[in-house]
């Protein structure tokens, strides 16, 4: 890959910079296995920091960030779910249900990432996660928009959303199907183990989807394929599998409010990182 900037080619940023990716990622594995996300709401502005650092242009660090924010989530969303199927809270037909339109929102998210201003990616993920945060920490029962998933082609329409936003944000799909399935009067723990099967029915097919849009681009990392950066993965993913499933098992010993508002805080708090960028 040809480019201007590299983990690997500056070993004094390297230097700076790994104590930090190690830490994310402990952070990233645990947020994936606790709250059923991927990880991917604290690795995209860990990521996009990061590469911004090494002097990336904007509108490359974003995309970049967002590219390997799902390859990251690959390995973080299998060990979730695992963890989660193993309480019995996964709840697969809902997956089979969901895989294709999921894979088609996945696919069109990626192939637009090619083209689309770096504020698009931004704004998605404000919109997305402040009104999650929102609903987790203010809802009171008025949120609930029936009991029940409805039957296709909503529910296709639904999964085909979850798949567009999450490859737009770079995220697992956690917070926008756990949005979507509360509203249906899924429990919070049911949701969150749901959600983090999504998130491998996003994370493959999103990353294939980046490394696609962004082969050839100029202005990339020497270490990055396409949009996915080899060196922040290689920082960051042996933390982040060590604490994914220490964060799935923590997140059936809580009590659904008390983890209904840690994962409200949680968007809130990447809520206002991008709020703080966008202006």
């Amino acid at each position: 890959m040809s480019g201007s900037t590299s983990l690997f080619a500056e070993p004094q940023v390297l230097a700076l910079m790994a104590l930090g990716l190690i830490v994310a990622g402990a952070a990233i594995g645990l947020l994936a296995g606790l709250f059923g996300v991927g990880g991917g709401a604290i690795s995209v502005p860990v990521f996009y920091q990061t590469f911004l650092l090494m002097g990336t242009r904007p509108d490359i660090a974003m995309p970049l960030a967002v590219g390997t924010s799902l390859a990251m989530i690959i390995p973080t969303s299998i060990l979730s779910a695992r963890t989660h199927a193993e309480s019995g809270a996964l709840d697969i037909p809902h997956l089979r249900a969901w895989a294709v339109p999921v894979t088609c929102g996945v696919l069109i998210g990626s192939a637009a990432a090619r083209y689309a201003p770096a504020e698009l990616f931004q704004i998605v993920f404000v919109v997305v996660a402040g009104t999650n945060a929102v609903k987790m920490l203010f809802a009171r029962g008025a949120w609930q928009l029936r009991d029940g998933l409805p039957g296709n082609p909503l529910q296709a329409v639904y999964g085909a959303i979850v798949g567009l936003l999450s490859a737009l944000m770079g995220i697992g799909g956690g917070a926008i199907s756990n949005l979507i399935l509360t509203l249906h009067g899924w429990s919070m723990h049911r949701a969150v183990a749901t959600s983090a099967g999504v998130g491998v029915l996003i994370a493959i097919p999103g990353t294939i989807g980046y490394v696609l849009a962004g082969w050839g681009k100029a202005g990339l990392p020497h270490d990055a394929f396409g949009f996915v950066s080899v060196g922040a993965l290689v920082l960051t993913m042996p933390t982040a599998i060590l604490t994914t499933r220490r964060g799935a098992r923590l997140a059936h010993r809580l009590s659904r409010e008390v983890l209904q508002r840690l994962f409200g805080l949680f968007l809130l708090a990447v809520t206002i990182r991008f709020l703080v960028a966008l202006f």
